[in-house]
């Protein structure tokens, strides 16, 4: 087995390398004077099991993906996994309205065209994704970390809240496994980076709420929601999401909401510039260096999430 990494997380690469005993792949991952791609594979991958670590939170290190697996596959590896722990395009996953594509579906086509045998995600935007690909797709959950660490927490009568409608089931196994009560903000979308708030269910006052989503992109949507939960008499409100993709406004918005903390995970690195936040970034190596192990064994990988059971989560009171 041989782990790999292009340019999108090499921290997260290197720890899952680390948590499996293994070094991390020699791979030079450049560009050429015209900014081209330019990839060679450094060492012997002839009958081995692959692995390429990889986010594609842009178009550059999507392509880097491609590039780099179809150099592992001319060298002749034995099977070729992409572990992408945030996948991009995922957003566009149907059509929605007329003339648009299906870019999810387009992505899926170009990694498997390229060489690549399994995907290993993480959150999925969206679960139908999975169907897209015509290999096996092994798709995580990044609750198992995110569980564990609101367990050690000391939260003041907590809410498991669900930000938008789409993130209702979510919010109900964070609250199911937790014990945990829920509640519910409705938004209305009114632009692809807009957002503004309609009803709320739910009790909040004097309450520490847990706002959860899957991914926070320009902030606008959990914004809205901290300013909703604090208005509703919340004590404390604590985003908690898998892939902190941060763009557009982001830092502003979540700069501006004078955060009481932000919980999030390494699948994708942090920018520079939202160091000076309260953001607790948790990390993935120990569950995804876990999945390669079990498929690199052939072993279910679903087994990893057996035990998400309800778990007594610690409480404090008010002071």
């Amino acid at each position: 087995m041989r782990i790999f990494a292009g340019n999108g997380n090499r921290p997260l690469a290197e720890a899952i390398a680390s948590h499996l005993g293994l070094p991390l792949g020699e791979l030079n991952c450049g560009r050429f004077p015209d900014g081209e791609i330019k990839v060679q594979v450094q060492e012997d991958v002839r009958g081995k099991d692959v692995f390429v670590v990889q986010p594609t939170h842009s178009n550059d290190f999507l392509m880097e993906l491609l590039v780099i697996t179809d150099a592992l596959r001319r060298a002749s590896a034995a099977r070729i996994t992409a572990v992408v722990p945030y996948f991009g395009y995922a957003r566009q996953d149907r059509k929605h309205e007329g003339r648009v594509p299906i870019t999810a579906k387009l992505v899926a086509n170009l990694m498997t065209t390229a060489g690549v045998q399994r995907l290993l995600t993480v959150d999925l935007h969206a679960q139908q994704i999975q169907g897209f690909f015509d290999v096996p797709v092994d798709h995580l959950t990044a609750l198992p970390v995110q569980l564990e660490y609101l367990a050690g927490m000391q939260l003041h009568r907590p809410v498991a809240c669900s930000p938008d409608t789409g993130s209702i089931k979510l919010a109900e196994r964070v609250g199911k496994a937790l014990g945990y009560d829920l509640a519910i903000i409705h938004k209305r979308r009114t632009g692809d980076s807009q957002t503004e708030v309609g009803h709320v269910i739910g009790d909040m006052a004097d309450r520490d709420v847990v706002l959860i989503d899957d991914m926070i992109t320009t902030a606008s949507s959990m914004t809205n929601a901290i300013r909703t939960a604090r208005q509703c008499g919340a004590r404390k409100v604590i985003p908690l999401c898998t892939h902190a993709v941060f763009c557009g406004d982001a830092y502003e918005r979540l700069h501006d909401v004078r955060l009481d903390q932000l919980v999030v995970t390494d699948t994708i690195p942090l920018k520079r510039r939202f160091a000076d936040l309260p953001i607790t970034p948790l990390p993935m190596a120990g569950l995804l260096g876990n999945a390669i192990q079990r498929i690199h064994t052939n072993q279910s990988v679903s087994s990893l999430f057996a035990d998400l059971k309800t778990r007594p989560a610690k409480t404090g009171s008010a002071p």
